[in-house]
């Protein structure tokens, strides 16, 4: 006889209830995290416990009626993961995206968590997931903030001022509260005008706003520069940065698609490479050869992992976030030195923070609870 089985479902309102929109508290759930990460209280996908997810990939041609076809940003992704330490949970976020989505009034993605027990695979929890992985994202590049960055720094350059920087800004000030102005780039006058409305609604202390016609622009003169962009249908086309445009002792965090120049990030004088973990990314291109892998790559964090295939970068000489939080490595060399810091996205900060909105949501009793079955008659 089967025992019975309920869950909690928390819808987006539910989830803001529940403190899904604490940046504090979120940077503090992504520190453990890195934590655990570091001590090896963790899975993710695949055979070295460090894969981002797993994609479906559709075809660019198909003679299949209905069958989706291959488009720019279209994919759906299943991101599975167990964070142990207090969390002790299993997760999987899924979700699908469309660039076209919008003409819809449609977020591009659309995302859910599922919470499971570990022990028995019981649903604990599914929840909407837009905010809490926008928010994980943000506070992720928070610790970078917090322990990356130069004292009081005072310029911060936004790339691509979309959702994910908004919500970055947020742990950007809230780690770095010394920040008086803000230079944007961005691709279209609403998402800009979307970003100033909320900077000034919430920051009155940001004493200036540029709005800049090139990254180059962006980025001079900026002790911090954030990249939040969407990969472009070229590979060419995505963004660069060229270290003559960083000023001395620039953070440059990227959450997105960034290249960046070789021969500067071997550089270990001039540039401290930083990834949120180095093994995802060594996983992403294993069994890809260059110089193919070259034309594919867009994240900060695989052209790192290009640059050790080339052998332009060692690989000692990437430090990993857990390992400055932990204190086994330093943030920064020295004041003058440039740091790149690569994030990718991994599940078990989905985990991370779904298990804190979950556990307020039980203390609270926020959502709804479903049955799943009474007694299983399978």
């Amino acid at each position: 006889m089967s025992g019975a089985i309920s869950f909690r479902y928390l819808n987006e309102d539910d989830m803001i209830q529940a403190g899904v929109r604490d940046m504090g508290k979120c940077i503090e759930s992504m520190e453990e995290m890195f934590a655990l990460l570091d001590r090896g209280d963790y899975r993710m996908g695949g055979a070295h416990a460090n894969e981002h997810g797993i994609k479906v990939v559709f075809p660019k041609v198909t003679e299949i009626e209905n069958m989706p076809t291959d488009e720019p940003d279209k994919r759906f992704m299943a991101m599975p993961a167990y964070l142990g330490g207090k969390f002790h949970m299993f997760g999987i976020k899924c979700y699908g995206s469309n660039q076209k989505n919008k003409e819809k009034e449609l977020p591009r993605s659309i995302l859910m968590m599922s919470l499971m027990d570990v022990e028995t695979g019981a649903p604990l929890a599914y929840m909407s997931a837009n905010i809490l992985s926008a928010m994980r994202t943000g506070a992720v590049a928070g610790v970078g903030f917090k322990y990356l960055s130069k004292k009081n720094p005072k310029i911060a350059g936004i790339v691509g001022p979309g959702t994910m920087s908004r919500y970055t800004l947020d742990a950007l000030m809230l780690c770095q509260p010394s920040i008086r102005e803000i230079k944007i780039k961005g691709r279209g006058k609403e998402s800009i005008d979307i970003f100033l409305k909320m900077c000034k609604e919430k920051y009155p202390q940001i004493e200036k706003y540029t709005i800049c016609e090139s990254i180059q622009d962006a980025c001079e003169e900026s002790d911090i520069v954030y990249f939040g962009t969407t990969n472009a249908t070229k590979f060419e086309d995505n963004p660069y940065i060229n270290e003559k445009w960083l000023k001395k002792g620039a953070l440059v965090i990227s959450a997105s698609a960034l290249l960046v120049d070789t021969d500067f990030i071997s550089d270990a004088e001039k540039c401290k490479v930083v990834a949120d973990n180095y093994r995802m990314y060594e996983d992403w291109g294993e069994g890809r050869e260059l110089p193919t892998q070259r034309t594919v790559s867009t994240l900060l964090g695989m052209g790192f992992y290009d640059a050790v295939q080339e052998g332009k970068l060692k690989k000692e000489n990437i430090t990993n976030i857990a390992e400055i939080i932990c204190g086994e490595k330093s943030g920064r060399d020295t004041d003058e030195q440039i740091v790149l810091y690569a994030i990718g996205g991994m599940p078990i900060e989905d985990v991370a923070w779904g298990s804190e909105c979950y556990k307020v949501a039980e203390e609270k009793n926020i959502g709804t609870s479903l049955c799943l079955w009474e007694q299983s008659r399978l």
